[in-house]
């Protein structure tokens, strides 16, 4: 029984010094803001350049899936055009041809 209170103080003792070490570094101060709900640690104006940013690239995207559209168009016309010329070149069926 001696033991087992031994091991409980001493399991208490590093515990609660451990958990005292991390509570006072950065990573605990942020998990404890993280927990509490607090401020975000973003400067003053970012979180505007931050929206910014993100609506740019949101433009961008659909300026690039209006071109992406556009190229398939082609394309297409392209393959139309080939199938259009190889079966215009091909020789006429032999059903035609009396003899």
């Amino acid at each position: 029984m001696e033991d087992l209170i031994g091991l409980a103080a001493v399991v208490l003792l590093f515990g609660g010094g451990t958990a005292f070490l991390i509570s006072i570094s950065p990573v605990g101060k942020a998990i404890g803001d993280r927990i509490r709900g607090g401020r975000q640690m973003l400067p003053d104006g970012a979180m505007e350049k931050i929206q910014e940013s993100q609506m740019a690239l949101l433009d961008e995207l659909d300026a690039m899936r209006q071109e992406l559209t556009d190229v398939q168009e082609r394309l297409d016309f392209a393959e139309r055009l080939l199938v259009k010329q190889r079966e215009t070149g091909r020789l006429p069926e032999a059903g035609g041809i009396e003899q």
